[in-house]
């Protein structure tokens, strides 16, 4: 007798080869993504410190004596240390600014970036009246023409009415007269 050999293991199936090929290559790409970077850095800067500096290390003398972490509250620090960047002028006035010209600077900075974007939205809505009330003169030119056809169809269906009653009085006094239709068809009869 021959038993067919099944193969019920969760491993075996397509399903869960293919669930076990998927974890894997999700965990193989965490590991790139996480350990990747620093380990290109470090050999970056191995490689680096054999050859020549491509730039000048800044040297930052700041004194451990000062303790410099104060709790300034949620999102706030203080960046300010004493000796770092003297030797940079740009560098060296930020620096110096305190946490109040700071946020001074930085409400400042809203307020012309809210200032620009109420401008911008004060131009598009004069632009956006300026086209409505172009549109809106286009649509009264429009709605005239339209009563005036409207009239002038009016006019002209009185117009037939009138045409139709001068022909049948015409042909009436023809055939009073002895006027006789050779197909026999009239106007009256047409319509």
């Amino acid at each position: 007798m021959a038993v067919a050999h099944s193969h019920s293991n969760g491993c075996c199936t397509s399903k869960g080869g293919l669930r076990l090929v998927l974890v894997m290559v999700v965990v193989v790409l965490l590991g790139c993504y996480i350990v990747g970077p620093p380990l290109y850095w470090s050999l970056r800067r191995s490689s680096s410190s054999t050859g020549q500096a491509s730039c000048l290390c800044v040297v930052c003398n700041c004194p451990s004596e000062f303790d410099l972490s104060f709790s300034l509250g949620a999102g706030l620090t203080n960046g300010s240390f004493t000796d770092c960047g003297k030797n940079h002028p740009d560098l060296n006035e930020e620096m110096e600014k305190d946490i109040v010209a700071l946020l001074s600077e930085e409400i400042t900075l809203h307020k012309m970036v809210a200032n620009e974007s109420l401008e911008h939205t004060n131009e598009l809505i004069m632009s956006a009246r300026k086209s409505s009330s172009q549109y809106q003169r286009e649509a009264e030119k429009c709605n005239t023409g339209i009563e005036t056809c409207e009239a002038a169809r009016e006019r002209a269906e009185e117009e037939l009415v009138v045409e139709r009653r001068l022909a049948e009085l015409w042909e009436k006094r023809a055939r009073e007269q002895g006027w006789e239709d050779d197909d026999r068809r009239s106007y009256m009869h047409k319509h």
